[in-house]
């Protein structure tokens, strides 16, 4: 039976949930005040399709039901009620999430979950009327490659919305771990300290961006080294975390000054086309 999945954001992380989500059969809303953004969230799922077709891991006839099931919206109140799930991919603004979720509560989704990569659920669940149905989803980009969701349980959440998560995890043919609230969960903790510690290493002329990350994916068998991985991130991302982890934890967490410096110029990794490498069309040039 179909699912009804909403996603609320049309950024890369939402229109990856919402393809994933899609090519699994689920019927899928993507919501964004911007009319612009929806329709290149749309524009790039289309995209995603067709390169599946491509590469021959879909067919022209799955990718076209695929976009069937996709809709676009403006607004939250245009979706009927009663979703199976809504999952918030908005910026990581604890006040822009917090009046997202509670917009999202009034459709009376099943499950309500937070893409969020930081920030605590439990303080996020704090103004909702239904805190026992709420987690956080933290899916990670691309998401159509990357096979973890990491599902946030906060003091609230009940052992329905626990399995209805892990239900959801099996649905999008994704591996799911289970951790605790707390600031930066498993991932983006143990992410960030390595990330950081990588720019600094940079920073301070330990060795150079390749030989850096040549060191994690040839002696620890990283998929990619760490300082690519903030390109494909966004600088601007590591270092709204950095901050968010610093807070929490102190100085250890503190983003090096290189980090300061290059979001400030705008060098925001793949998306700007300039970070720690050099992107063009969403493809690592080579050094």
């Amino acid at each position: 039976m179909s699912q009804r999945l909403v996603v609320v954001g049309a950024g890369t992380m939402g229109a990856g949930i919402a393809y994933v989500a899609a090519g699994s059969g689920c019927d899928v809303v993507v919501v964004d005040v911007d009319a612009g953004r929806g329709a290149a969230a749309r524009q790039q799922i289309r995209g995603w399709a067709d390169k599946a077709v491509a590469r021959g891991r879909s067919t022209e006839a799955d990718a076209a039901a695929l976009l069937e099931r996709l809709g676009v919206m403006t607004n939250l109140t245009e979706v009927a009620p009663g979703p199976d799930v809504v999952v918030e991919a908005v910026p990581e603004n604890v006040d822009l999430k917090r009046r997202v979720l509670a917009d999202a509560e009034e459709l009376e989704p099943k499950l309500l979950g937070s893409n969020t990569s930081s920030i605590s659920i439990d303080s996020l669940a704090a103004g909702l009327r239904r805190p026992e149905r709420f987690c956080g989803l933290h899916f990670f980009n691309p998401v159509y490659a990357m096979a973890l969701l990491e599902i946030v349980v906060g003091e609230a959440t009940d052992d329905d919305a626990r399995r209805a998560a892990l239900g959801l995890a099996d649905r999008l043919g994704k591996q799911p771990i289970v951790v605790r609230d707390s600031p930066g969960f498993a991932t983006s903790r143990l992410g960030n300290a390595l990330g950081l510690e990588a720019i600094r290493m940079l920073e301070t002329g330990v060795a150079s961006a390749v030989d850096i990350d040549r060191a994690m994916v040839l002696g620890y068998r990283y998929p990619m080294g760490p300082l690519e991985l903030s390109d494909v991130v966004g600088l601007d991302v590591r270092l709204d975390i950095s901050r968010t982890l610093q807070r929490a934890y102190g100085d250890r967490f503190s983003p090096p000054q290189l980090l300061l410096d290059m979001v400030a110029e705008g060098k925001l990794g793949r998306k700007t086309g300039e970070g720690f490498y050099r992107w063009i069309d969403g493809e690592k040039v080579n050094p």
